[in-house]
């Protein structure tokens, strides 16, 4: 007996359900094992071709074993005689020496000018002080970062669906996208076709988890519209996602090929980032459009419970709610409330040239109080400032006499020295392959502008020196070539992503004159948060510096996102104006989708605001910028900005597209015309 046409259709739902809860089952636990892939060595953060990078890759050839410098400094306000002291601290050196994880001898102890301290190295064969911090930061990304931002969605959304089971399924939806997209990037990246460190994997999470959300509150929002009209679940899941696939995919092909964009970056964790948080992207719409629905088909208004599914009313006179009150406004007024919202937007954009993006010190680099950071500071006070930190220079090992006097006659560098076959500077020069290693240490401390000014002479003069092909790195050099890097990223990325935004934008609303208003709303609400940022950042954050990658950043998340949320609008904003006419499809459009876009832009900003919880200055940077800026462009941009202006242009705003083209944009519309 053939079955009844509504179990036949139930088979579609029940395989799809059957197929997500195969991948969360099977596929979940790779959420949790992005770590076994992940690096977080120097290479992981550098610009490919730099400089830096070659001495790198030189050095390994001068370390009998696979090891790295730990500088050890004492300070003692007792007044033992320095004799004493440097005994006893050479004892404690030496007992190190056969101590697991110690690669060779350590170095002698030597005193700082005005007695006060010393200082030793021990050569580690696991990673030194920092990297070992910077790997206890990263530990919290699997269970820590995760959980807080899980917790953060799933009570905002209780909140605002006064439901039990829907905020339930919607994170259920975007936890199977995360391990399905974890899953992917595992075996993607343990076969070196895509990179994975620490900044990565946390960005990862995050983007998935808020992407996920979002395109589930707008499916969510046209169902529950459509469930109050039909009595049929099936037709109402059907017209739900006829009517908002179109957005839902434009949009998240916005924020993929914008992070694809970042390819084109010589960073390296840059260019990681892209791919990966492509496929995060591409794994939540998957999931936005098959899981939400199935179960959605599946459980019909029980979904709601105990709420009852009742969409808002989109007739702009049909209530007195918020979103009724804004659209009045904006249609009495369009021009005076664009006109305030730009200015506003103008003067928070007026700092934006405030905010350095010339590196964070390395006292700022982790939120929390680290060892090594304290024990760099304690260097510094009684060490040359670029004692531990010394600048690498690699060259020819037959023009080392006049490598060492070029770097000696260098303004800003306190001491030149050839490493020897102990691994340290004195002795005898070690000369792998006709090359030989100097160790330079430079008279201010190495995560200043002075370094930096230090090492870029210092190039020109080693340089200079005929026939040497000397090359300089270290951590300062590092700073310097990641800094130009990101310039240079800057000028070629942005206006890729504004061109992918525009052209996305061009082919969904059919005109060309929105696409560019509505990326130069959310090109102005970047530089507005940027300018923000720069009042923040120090004044009630403490830094005094920005990574060099956060601006590029902040641009690629917060247009990207941020074009999301206009999408979403203009989307319905069209639709009702092919209907109404272009002024009440604007009113209309505003009422409809304001309460949905908002708690999108809520959850989005909480989930990214969530990053703070891992303690490194790059991640409170970045979570700050996104989750402000999110929440600018939520409640000002789309809210106030973009519907007044477009109200203001009336029919213009759609040229040269259909809406354009008609006297009255639409029936039952008018003109647009403008009030004061």
């Amino acid at each position: 007996m053939p079955p009844s046409p509504r179990r036949a259709r139930l088979l579609v739902p029940l395989l799809l359900l059957a197929v997500w809860l195969g991948i969360g089952g099977g596929l979940g636990p790779f959420a949790g094992r992005l770590g076994e892939v992940a690096t977080n060595d120097q290479a992981a953060f550098l610009p490919r071709s730099a400089e830096s990078t070659e001495v790198i890759a030189e050095q390994r050839a001068f370390r009998q074993e696979e090891s790295l410098p730990a500088v050890v400094v004492w300070t003692d306000d007792a007044d033992a005689p320095l004799a004493d002291r440097r005994a006893a601290a050479g004892r404690a050196l030496a007992a190190l020496a056969d101590a697991p994880g110690v690669a060779g001898r350590t170095s002698p102890v030597l005193p700082s000018e005005d007695g006060q301290a010393l200082q030793g190295v021990v050569q580690l064969a696991g990673p030194a002080a920092s990297q070992a911090d910077l790997s206890d930061a990263f530990a919290g990304i699997d269970g820590l970062l995760l959980g807080v931002a899980l917790v953060t969605v799933l009570v905002i959304l209780l909140l605002v669906y006064r439901s039990v089971l829907l905020p339930l399924l919607i994170i259920l939806g975007a936890v199977f996208a995360l391990g399905l997209a974890c899953a992917i990037v595992y075996a993607l990246a343990a076969r070196d076709i895509v990179r994975v460190d620490g900044q990565v994997q946390g960005i990862l999470s995050i983007l998935v988890i808020g992407a996920a959300t979002d395109y589930a509150l707008l499916v969510t929002a046209r169902y529950r519209e459509e469930l109050a009209a039909r009595t049929d679940r099936f037709a109402a899941v059907a017209a739900a996602l006829r009517q908002s696939w179109r957005a839902v995919v434009a949009s998240a092909a916005t924020v993929a090929l914008g992070l694809l964009a970042l390819l084109l970056s010589d960073l390296t964790n840059n260019r990681a980032l892209g791919p990966v948080g492509a496929i995060g992207i591409g794994c939540a719409v998957l999931s936005s459009l098959t899981f939400l629905p199935a179960v959605l088909v599946l459980l019909g208004r029980a979904a709601y419970w105990p709420a009852k599914p009742r969409p808002a009313t989109a007739d702009p006179g049909g209530g007195t709610g918020v979103w009724q009150r804004i659209a009045a406004l904006v249609d009495r007024a369009p021009r005076r409330v664009w006109a305030v919202s730009l200015a506003g937007l103008l003067a928070c954009a007026a700092f934006a040239p405030g905010l350095t993006s010339r590196g964070v010190p390395l006292d700022e680099t982790f939120v929390n109080d680290a060892p090594s950071v304290a024990a760099q500071a304690t260097l510094g006070r009684h060490f040359p400032g670029g004692s531990g930190n010394p600048a690498v220079v690699i060259a020819d090992a037959d023009r080392l006499p006049r490598v060492l006097a070029a770097a000696r006659a260098t303004e800003g560098v306190a001491a030149a020295a050839a490493v020897g076959a102990s691994g340290r500077p004195g002795g005898e020069p070690l000369v792998v392959d006709g090359r030989a290693r100097v160790d330079v240490t430079l008279r201010a401390a190495a995560d200043s502008d002075a370094a930096k000014d230090t090492v870029a002479r210092l190039r020109t003069a080693l340089h200079a020196v005929p026939g040497a092909d000397a090359k300089v790195g270290g951590y300062t050099a590092q700073q310097y070539d990641t800094l130009r890097t990101a310039e240079r990223d800057r000028g070629l990325i942005v206006p890729v992503v504004l061109a992918i935004i525009f052209v996305i934008l061009a082919l969904l609303l059919r005109s060309l004159l929105m696409p560019a208003l509505l990326v130069a709303t959310v090109a102005l609400n970047f530089l507005a948060t940027l300018g923000v940022s720069a009042l923040v950042f120090p004044h009630v954050f403490g830094f005094t510096g920005t990574d060099p990658s956060v601006p590029l950043y902040g641009f690629v998340f917060l247009v990207a996102l941020g074009v999301d949320y206009n999408i979403f609008l203009m989307e319905r904003v069209r639709e009702e104006s092919l209907r109404h006419g272009v002024r009440q499809g604007v009113l209309r459009g505003l009422v409809s989708t304001g309460g949905v876009i908002t708690s999108a832009g809520v959850v989005l900003a909480a989930t990214f605001a969530a990053l703070g919880v891992i303690p490194l200055a790059f991640l409170a940077q970045i979570a700050f910028i996104v989750a402000f800026g999110v929440l600018l462009d939520t409640l000002v941009v789309r809210s106030l900005l973009v519907p007044a202006l477009v109200r203001d242009l009336g029919p213009r705003a759609w040229w040269p597209g259909r809406l354009a083209r008609s006297r009255d944009g639409g029936p039952g519309g008018d003109a647009g015309g403008t009030r004061p």
